[in-house]
Parts: C-alpha cells; sequence; structure tokens
C-alpha cells in the first residue's frame, strides 16, 4: 500500500510540480557539459603525460 501511494505521489510530482527544461536548454547544457568533459580531459592528458616524462627523467638518474 505504501508503495502505491509512493509512485502516485512522484508522478504527481514529476508531472505536475516539476519544471523541465525546453530542448534548446538541453541542447545548451548538453553541448557545455561536453566542453568541459574535452578540457578535463585534456587537462588529465597532460598532468599524466608531463608526470611520466618527470619519472622517466627522476629514474633515469638512478640507473
Amino acid at each position: 500500500m505504501k508503495l502505491k501511494i509512493y509512485l502516485e505521489e512522484a508522478y504527481t510530482e514529476l508531472v505536475h510540480k516539476v519544471s523541465w527544461p525546453t530542448w534548446k536548454e538541453l541542447q545548451s547544457s548538453a553541448l557545455i557539459v561536453m566542453v568541459a568533459s574535452l578540457i578535463i580531459a585534456l587537462i588529465v592528458f597532460v598532468m599524466d603525460i608531463s608526470f611520466d616524462t618527470i619519472m622517466d627523467f627522476v629514474y633515469s638518474l638512478f640507473y
């Protein structure tokens, strides 16, 4: 019984109380997320390559 009440209330809230973004807002947000993800991925890539180069140099000092 509680599950039925919960589902009814959830449905009512999702249909009547939530303000859903427009298609244009979704596209804009998706573009921002994709660009930010690409920038973060590039930063992590550069950090990884830099750390690898630094560690190769440090290890070469001892061999």
